[in-house]
Formats: structure tokens, C-alpha cells, sequence
């Protein structure tokens, strides 16, 4: 995985602003800390920061290949899944090629294909190609979103990056938050919608979307949808079909010149991707996979079984630490880390994120960082086979909003008197309702099943997207490259179609999936309830982020003071985060996440330099 960044413009000559381009992929050094370097042409800068996976020779970008009088440069961040098989259609084309890495392997598809590589592509990417004849820049974007891509297009300068904060560190584009930003942060957020940067001006290409920028202007379009068709395969052959799609998944995410480690929480779904792993692994006679979890000073003590999360994970790493013989890592975080790490997760994050979720992730991949380059994670699972309340309780299903943040107008009942004024109900039933209209349809679903369908797409576009940014950047602020198998879309573009009846087997979230893995995992862990990320519950985080929170209102330069009502604010500190009845984020952003949100918030307006509209 890398970090990327460019500059275009059509009208002057920019060859001379090469300080700029440099400051803007200085930013990107976490993404890739082993080398740098630039591209300059009188119209388009672009730079790159690497982080050397495969082909440490060979791999080296910004990559340029001359096809006649045309010349191509690219700049990527992502890794393809089918290199060798493209790569083996090229050669019958004729091509040639200079490196084995999978950049050089995008190029010429590009070159060869043109638009419709990406129809050739699997695997996970962000990437700019430059045209010089055409004076063209092509940019897309991975079917699913897990690598991202910014943009900023303002007085004819065509601006990207794989981060906000290097859009930024080009004076062109000032930290201007409008009144619509402030409805996402708190009538949406942690969430964004698809597209969107926040600030002003800031857009962010949205998953399976390339952009075409030329002398005729801006042209974004989608190139890749689900498609809704019934599902002929019986549930047997179902059942296999999926345990081969996720099988092939991890094992071709497996390849890597540096070390590969994998995520094991006990939980189903990092259990699968492990046991693949680990199989694989012995195999290819690699030795034990390296495995790890992440857990809280003294979480034992204080742990209390709930609805969202019904039992701790240690017994279950253990038992699959014995299972796949793993080499298994402990990583454990205290209080005053995640607290001062809430600074560390916004600045990766660039905006307010998910508090402490993300905060202790930060520093768990921190940790991961020190003996491997690249992880495997088992996110996205309960997003395409269903794991999540809100695809089992009738009262969440039928919500007529995102099940995940149903507290909307206590949302706005936190603002200012001023902000209070903006329509953030109406603004988020819109986004709510023009997803639904994206979603599609099957004629043959009954109003039940149509319904399920929607969630299904309400998840994949907004639920899953906020987890696969937060796993982002938290892995790449510390240079670790984190894979996703089940964000795989040949297994996703199956699963789609399969029908609920078939997905809640046994009435069971997941139970399609635990099925397949019977073979694969201990019935431990095929039958354990699923429970999600774990948080702390140590109540000197409560204590801690309730005294931060008081010091931040307290003071008068707080830029948090301009967006939220104080005395609503002290209610929630004074309670403990109880005055706030409802979750404020899918499962686990509860007061003390709620309350850490804000600190967040005022850390971003803060260090941002974040001027409000």
C-alpha cells in the first residue's frame, strides 16, 4: 500500500510548484515510509510514498511507460488479487514487462483497455493516471471502497490525494467547514456520505467510480453495480460455493515479499480468515502464522454481558490460538493511551472518528507494525451475510432511517442555538431515501425480502464504508497494510443474491456462513453469538474522556464552543453519557464514545485550523 497525491492544471504551466507537490506527499509518509518520488510535466504533478510489499526492485512510482509518442504515468495505492492472470493476457497481447509488480501490470491494462480495465481488475486500489497527448487524468477506485481517493477541483487545478490532509497542505483549498459539513459530522457522523470530504470543496471519489478529467471538464461515473437475480443454486451447493469464493479469497490476498500476519479475535469471521491462513501457511511451508488480538488493562473485571456484546473474547483466541497453531500476540492498551491516542486517531483520520474504537485500533496496529508489513482482517463479514441486529429485530429493520443512528433529533438537540436552526432531520432522511432509490431491485422479492435487500445496501454503502475507512487509516498512520477477504467482490457479487431464508440459517446471523465454515473452524466457534469489536469498559475511560470533555467546555477558546449547546453538553458529562438514551453509532458508540466524539471534534477544529462558513 502506498499514499498518493497530484496536481493538474490545464491552463498554466505548474512544472515550477514542485515544493507543493512535495509538501502535499510529505503528509503521505505513514502510508509509505520505505521511498518517494515525483512526477513534473508542465500540466500534472504527481507524487508517491511506498510501502514496499511486493517487487522492491521493480515496483518504483511514480511509473511511466511510453506506447509510441504517448506516455503513461501512474500512481496507485492498492494491490491487485489477479496480477498473474492479467498479466498473462497481456503478454498474449504482446506486451512486455520490465518488473512482476502489480503496478506495472495496471498500467498496461489501462494502456491496453483502456475505461474497461477496471472491469478486468480484482482487488483493492486507488489510482491516477496521466495522459500527456491527451493531457487526460484518469482516477479510480476500488468496487468496494476499502482504498480511498480524495479530490478538490477549484479554478482549473484538478487536486488528489489518498488523504484529506495532503489536499490541505496545497494553499489552494482552505479548512472551510459549511453548514452542510456540520450537519454530516452531527446528523451522520462518524459516517460520511458517499462523496463526500467534509470540507468545502474537498469530494471524495466514491467506491466503484473512476473520474476523467480533460480539456472538456469533470466526468465521474460508476462503473460497477450489484445486480439483483435470483439465486438458482440449491443450499448446498450454496454453502460450498461460498466456502470456495472466501477460501480463494484469503488465499490469494496471501501473497506478499513481507511479512503476512492476520487478526484473530475469536469471533467467526477473523477465526475463518486465520484457519485459511494458518492452512496455507503449512502448505506452502512457511512456518506458524503470527496472529493477534487486542484487549484493555483490567477489562475482565469490569466486562458485563449486553445484547451487542454477550461474552469476552479470551477463551475463544486461546482456543483457536491451539486450533491453528498460531503464533499468538497479546496487545494490551490502558486509559491514558487511548486518551491521548484520540489525537493520533483524528489526525489519521483527518475528521472525528469512532473515539476509542478507533483510538485503540490505532495503537493495536501500532503494535502489529513492529514484526509485519501486512494483515489480514475479517471486517465486512456481517455487512454481506448479516450479522448485525438490525437485520434480526423487526423494531431496527423497519426504522425508516440507518438502523445504526436512529438518535437524529437527539443529534441536533447537542448544537447551538444558531446550528440548531439547520434542517439535519430532513438533510439525513434525503441521504436515507436517495440510497434506497439507488438500490437494486429484484421483482421477484416479496415486500419482506425487499426490505432485507435494502438493508443489505444501506450496509454495504454507509455501515461498511465507515468501518473500511476507520481500518485505513488507522493502519496506515502506522504503516501497516491491512487486506480484507470478505470485501472480495466476486464473493460479495454472489452472497448478494442469495436469499435471507438462505442467510439466517437456522435462524442464525451468519448462519449461511458458519455453515460453510463447519469444516474449517471448532463448533466453538462456529456456535459462538457474535460480538463485535472490543471496546474498553474500564470505568477510568469514562472518568478520563468525562474530564477532558469538562476542561474542553470549560474553556472559552474551545472551537467545539461555536457548534454545541453547553448546557447540553455538561448534562451528558453530569450523566455519565445516560441524558444521551440512545447509542449515538451502530453498537458500541455509547456516552463515553459519545463524549470522545467531541473531544475529537474539537481536536480536529483545533489542529485543522477549521474555519466555519
Amino acid at each position: 500500500m502506498c499514499g498518493i497525491a497530484g496536481w493538474t492544471n490545464l491552463k498554466e504551466n505548474i512544472i515550477n510548484r514542485d515544493s507543493i507537490i512535495r509538501k502535499m506527499i510529505s503528509t503521505l509518509t505513514s502510508r509509505g515510509p520505505d521511498a518517494w518520488d515525483t512526477y513534473m510535466s508542465n500540466n500534472c504533478l504527481l507524487g508517491h510514498r511506498r510501502l514496499i510489499v511486493v517487487d522492491p526492485e521493480g515496483g518504483g512510482q511514480p511509473m511511466t511507460r511510453k506506447i509510441g509518442d504517448i506516455s503513461y504515468t501512474i500512481v496507485y495505492n492498492g494491490e491487485l488479487y489477479n496480477t498473474e492472470s492479467v498479466r498473462k493476457r497481456l503478454l498474449g497481447k504482446g506486451y512486455n514487462f520490465k518488473s512482476y509488480s502489480d503496478t506495472e501490470v495496471l498500467l498496461l491494462s489501462y494502456i491496453e483497455w483502456g475505461l474497461g480495465c477496471l472491469d478486468k481488475l480484482n482487488g483493492i486500489f486507488a489510482f491516477a493516471i496521466w495522459n500527456t497527448q491527451k493531457k487526460e487524468l484518469f482516477m479510480a477506485r476500488d468496487r468496494l471502497g476499502v482504498k480511498p481517493l480524495f479530490y478538490a477541483n477549484i479554478n482549473n487545478n484538478m487536486l488528489f490525494a489518498s488523504e484529506i490532509k495532503a489536499i490541505l497542505a496545497n494553499p489552494i483549498v482552505p479548512p472551510v467547514l459549511t453548514n452542510e459539513g456540520v450537519m454530516e459530522l452531527f446528523g451522520l457522523g462518524p459516517a460520511r456520505a458517499l462523496g463526500s470530504g467534509i470540507i468545502k470543496d474537498i469530494r471524495e471519489i466514491p467506491p466503484a467510480h473512476y473520474l476523467l478529467y480533460n480539456e472538456e471538464g469533470v466526468k465521474l461515473k460508476q462503473y460497477w453495480q450489484l445486480e439483483s437475480k435470483p439465486h438458482t443454486d440449491d443450499f448446498n451447493t450454496t454453502v460450498n460455493r461460498v466456502k470456495e469464493l472466501l477460501v480463494d479469497a484469503v488465499e490469494r490476498q496471501l501473497i506478499s515479499d513481507v511479512p503476512v500476519c492476520a487478526f484473530l479475535s475469536g469471533g467467526l469471521d477473523s477465526s475463518a480468515i486465520s484457519a485459511v491462513a494458518a492452512q496455507k501457511f503449512k502448505e506452502d511451508g512457511k512456518g506458524s502464522l503470527n496472529t493477534y488480538s487486542i484487549d484493555y488493562t483490567d477489562n475482565n473485571n469490569y466486562f458485563k454481558p449486553s445484547m451487542f456484546q454477550p461474552d469476552a473474547d479470551s477463551s475463544y483466541i486461546k482456543l483457536m490460538r491451539e486450533f491453528i497453531g498460531s503464533n499468538h500476540h497479546f496487545i494490551t492498551t490502558d486509559t491514558p493511551q487511548l486518551i491521548k491516542a484520540l489525537y493520533e486517531a483524528v489526525k489519521a483520520n483527518d475528521l472525528p472518528g469512532m473515539a476509542d474504537v478507533d483510538s485503540s485500533l490505532y495503537l493495536f496496529c501500532k503494535e502489529v507494525k513492529e514484526k509485519s508489513t501486512v494483515a489480514l482482517s475479517g471486517e465486512c463479514a456481517d455487512e454481506i451475510f448479516g450479522g448485525y441486529p438490525w437485520f434480526t429485530r423487526e423494531d431496527l429493520i423497519n426504522s425508516n432511517t440507518f438502523p445504526w443512528s436512529q438518535a437524529i433529533k437527539e443529534r441536533k438537540a447537542i448544537l447551538s442555538s444558531d446550528y440548531s436552526k439547520l434542517p439535519m432531520v430532513e438533510y439525513v432522511n434525503n441521504h436515507y431515501q436517495n440510497t434506497l432509490k439507488e438500490v437494486p431491485r429484484y421483482e421477484g422479492d416479496t415486500i419482506a425480502e425487499a426490505r432485507i435487500r435494502e438493508i443489505f445496501y444501506l450496509n454495504l454503502k454507509w455501515f461498511m464504508i465507515t468501518l473500511l475507512n476507520r481500518k485505513d487509516r488507522m493502519s496506515m498512520a502506522n504503516g501497516l497494510e491491512v487486506r480484507v477477504p470478505f470485501a472480495d467482490h466476486w464473493l460479495v457479487e454472489y452472497v448478494w443474491n442469495i436469499p435471507w431464508s438462505m442467510k439466517y440459517h437456522e435462524n442464525r446471523e451468519k448462519g449461511l456462513l458458519r455453515k460453510a465454515l463447519e469444516d474449517i473452524l471448532p463448533p466453538e466457534i462456529i456456535n459462538r453469538k457474535k460480538s463485535p469489536y472490543p471496546k474498553t469498559h474500564n470505568p477510568s475511560y469514562l472518568k478520563a474522556v468525562k474530564n477532558q470533555l469538562s476542561t474542553i467546555i470549560e474553556n472559552k477558546k474551545s472551537p467545539l464552543l461555536q457548534l454545541i449547546n453547553k448546557d447540553k453538553i455538561k448534562d451528558i458529562i453530569e450523566t455519565d453519557g445516560k441524558s444521551f438514551s440512545k447509542p449515538w453509532f451502530g453498537q458500541l458508540m455509547t456516552g463515553p464514545q459519545l463524549m470522545a466524539y467531541l473531544i475529537q471534534i474539537d481536536i480536529w477544529m483545533r489542529e485543522y485550523k477549521i474555519k466555519l462558513q
